[in-house]
């Protein structure tokens, strides 16, 4: 049966992703269960998630079976391996990417992290992988880091559709808004129909109040610990007060005259990490239409069994957030260092898990030799 929770927030715009998948998944019928009883319409994958899958049960034996047969190198069995999986993902979203004119059944697969630091090989591997899964409904994850910021801009000029990864401060949001729009108008120029380009900006909720909790309870005054917890909301209603404010304008009314479709916020990173914290919060208190909430399967399980819908949380909450940010400088929190941290970590812990992947992968093609 369809959940009546979940339901409530699909019914008040925001598109339910899924942080997850795996080959079992698919085989089982889990992903098509949660689209029909769940209100999923979406998934998105990282390099920690495919280690996980890959690490788990014999639903990849067979497949590496015959990669060990040819003799295919890692770097080959894992692209091979995880284009397969985001193949029958969006296959099996087809439908839904149909039915919502392409704005949803969107699956999202990453370029190797280890590429962050690097614009050309990002986009030279972002057009492989496009051409590769050669599906519609596909968007190639590029971290938003200073090199993934004209990597973006290219791969839409080539028609390329982009989850824009690890945006953790308003400033690189709107770099990354501004890389895309740039995009849109070389695609355009580039004679693409900018009605079949799709991106989504994410932007990481939980990992920014672990990062300034962290550094309030050093402080330890009353002041700066009272404000532990507001630091993740308070950022993602300033970047959603970004987005309206850059696709409201001149340039993006010409753009969207040509048939463009706006860069969603996607907020990321929504498990909750802090026992103390309610375990929907970062579902809750970010709804707003027109938004997605990719969620791990603990998340969507929570909100499923007690997640509540209280209207829109974020329109018209800017000052309101902006007051929280002018409380974290006063009491002594340096921003620009928390975001710059942030994003370093990010790109090394996905380097960290492509390379458990790779390890994986090589041991498993080892036994299968």
């Amino acid at each position: 049966m369809s959940n009546d929770r979940l339901g409530a927030l699909a019914a008040a715009g925001v598109s339910i992703w899924l942080d997850d998948l795996s080959r079992e998944r698919l085989q089982t019928g889990n992903l098509q269960e949660l689209i029909t009883d769940k209100h999923v319409v979406g998934v998105t994958t990282n390099p920690t998630i495919f280690a996980g899958a890959l690490s788990k049960g014999a639903a990849y034996d067979q497949q590496i079976r015959e990669l060990a047969a040819r003799g295919a190198s890692v770097e080959d069995a894992i692209r091979e391996i995880t284009v397969a999986d985001v193949q029958q993902a969006c296959d099996v979203f087809s439908g839904t990417w149909e039915t919502t004119g392409g704005v949803d059944g969107r699956v999202s697969l990453e370029v190797d992290p280890g590429l962050a630091r690097d614009t050309e090989r990002t986009v030279a591997q972002a057009s492989d992988l496009w051409k590769a899964v050669d599906r519609p409904n596909l968007l190639v994850k590029i971290p938003a880091t200073e090199a993934g910021l004209p990597a973006i801009t290219r791969a839409i000029a080539e028609g390329i559709s982009v989850n824009v990864t690890l945006i953790f401060s308003v400033e690189r949001h709107r770099a990354v808004m501004g890389a895309y729009l740039d995009g849109l108008e070389q695609a355009a120029a580039n004679g693409h129909q900018l009605a079949g380009i799709a991106s989504v900006a994410s932007f990481f909720v939980s990992r920014v109040d672990t990062e300034i909790d962290k550094r309030l309870e050093a402080i330890g005054t009353d002041e700066a610990l009272a404000l532990r917890g507001k630091a993740g909301i308070a950022n993602s209603r300033l970047a959603y007060a970004a987005f309206e404010e850059v696709f409201a304008g001149e340039r993006w009314e010409a753009l969207s005259a040509k048939g463009a479709r706006g860069q969603r916020p996607l907020w990321a990173s929504t498990g909750v990490k802090n026992p103390d914290y309610p375990d929907t919060l970062y579902v809750t208190e970010l709804v707003v239409a027109g938004t997605v909430n990719t969620m791990p399967e603990k998340t969507l399980e929570a909100f499923a069994d007690h997640g509540e819908v209280h209207g829109d949380r974020v329109t018209g909450k800017a000052a309101e957030a902006q007051q929280v940010f002018d409380s974290l400088e006063r009491v002594g929190i340096d921003l620009t260092d928390v975001f710059l941290t942030l994003e370093n970590e990010g790109v090394d812990k996905f380097e960290k898990s492509w390379a458990e992947l790779g390890e994986t992968v090589g041991n498993q093609l080892d036994g299968a030799r």
